[in-house]
């Protein structure tokens, strides 16, 4: 996606300072923040008048309507990714939010590398319809230094789509610490220290 033109984010957060670090990191990384909107309301309507080319949505926001609830309405009628940004993590919110199809959630307080690994993955994946193989098992198999075993292989395909340990962990129904091994052998494979460098490495190879 080197188009020359910035991807334009959105940013929809009501805490001031978590909006202005949010909209900071974006900055440093060539990402142009076409606006902070800090209720339902603003939201909507810099969506329907700004057109980002991606959401990042809290989901704990002021206003008539929760992010869960303004990004059903971005489901509905824009064709815009969104990124969830959450403190919550019970069952009930995590079932909301799914039904929303977000390519990722991002879980406060984030580390910079994460948020910028999400958007990146985020828009990636919506561009270039990585949920319809366009990066290929074969593909990753063939960039590693050893065999990818299949559990390394589907836990590599959800880093991919933005999950993090725990909702890896929840989604195969296995244990964090289950998840954190496959994870550490993925990172030995594709000689990485973490995750945000095992995604850059993919997607820098890729692109």
């Amino acid at each position: 996606m080197n188009t020359g033109v910035l991807p334009k984010i959105l940013v929809v957060e009501d805490e001031p300072l978590i909006a202005m670090d949010i909209k900071g990191i974006l900055g440093r990384n060539e990402y142009a923040v076409v606006g902070v909107a800090h209720d339902s309301e603003v939201a909507l309507d810099m969506i329907y008048n700004r057109q980002p080319d991606l959401i990042l949505m809290d989901i704990n926001i002021d206003g008539r309507r929760d992010g869960i609830e303004v990004a059903e309405i971005v489901k509905e009628r824009y064709n815009i990714p969104v990124i969830y940004l959450t403190s919550y993590s019970d069952d009930d919110t995590l079932e909301r939010a799914e039904k929303t199809l977000p390519y990722a959630y991002v879980v406060k307080p984030f580390e910079e590398g994460h948020l910028k690994s999400a958007v990146k993955i985020a828009l990636f994946s919506f561009n270039s319809n990585l949920e319809n193989s366009k990066i290929s098992d074969n593909y990753l198999r063939s960039i590693a230094s050893e065999e990818i075993t299949k559990k390394e292989m589907e836990i590599l395909l959800q880093i991919l789509k933005g999950l993090n340990t725990e909702q890896i962990a929840k989604t195969n129904f296995v244990s964090v610490n289950t998840v954190k091994f496959h994870q550490k052998n993925l990172y030995k494979k594709y000689g990485v220290s973490g995750k945000t460098e095992l995604v850059s490495t993919i997607l820098n190879q890729f692109m």
